[in-house]
């Protein structure tokens, strides 16, 4: 019985779990599944909510034939324009003025989306093509 108790205190210490800070970004952002690809709107939002992004609205683009993910700033001035370009690893970012625009930018999701999301599946997906 005293060997039983003795055994009981020894567990295994288990290491911490890896919590990741994530900085969270001022400014509001928009998706649009511009490729036709099922749920890739929903996917890219999730992927910049985990990054610190608040996405506010997703949905479908009447033209969906993007190879490449897009960002449309409506506000220039935005502080976060930067953290996105580096976040969705892209320099595809154009500046188009709206006075009545709601959101800071609208990201507009390509055909590449499964690859910025998810940089070692989007590779596997491409040999299976």
């Amino acid at each position: 019985m005293f060997a039983a108790f003795l055994l009981a205190g020894c567990e295994e210490e288990k290491p911490a779990p890896v919590v990741r800070e994530v900085r969270r970004i001022k400014g509001e952002v928009e998706v649009l599944n511009s490729c036709s690809m099922k749920g890739a709107a929903v996917k890219m939002r999730t992927f910049l909510r985990d990054n610190g992004f608040d996405v506010v609205h997703i949905d479908n683009e009447r033209l969906q034939n993007y190879d490449e993910t897009i960002i449309v700033l409506r506000n220039p001035e935005w502080e976060g324009a930067q953290a996105l370009a580096a976040t969705l690893k892209t320099k595809n970012v154009l500046v188009l003025l709206n006075k009545n625009a709601t959101v800071d930018a609208v990201v507009h999701t390509g055909r590449d989306f499964q690859q910025i999301i998810e940089p070692d599946q989007g590779e596997q997906n491409d040999s299976n093509k």
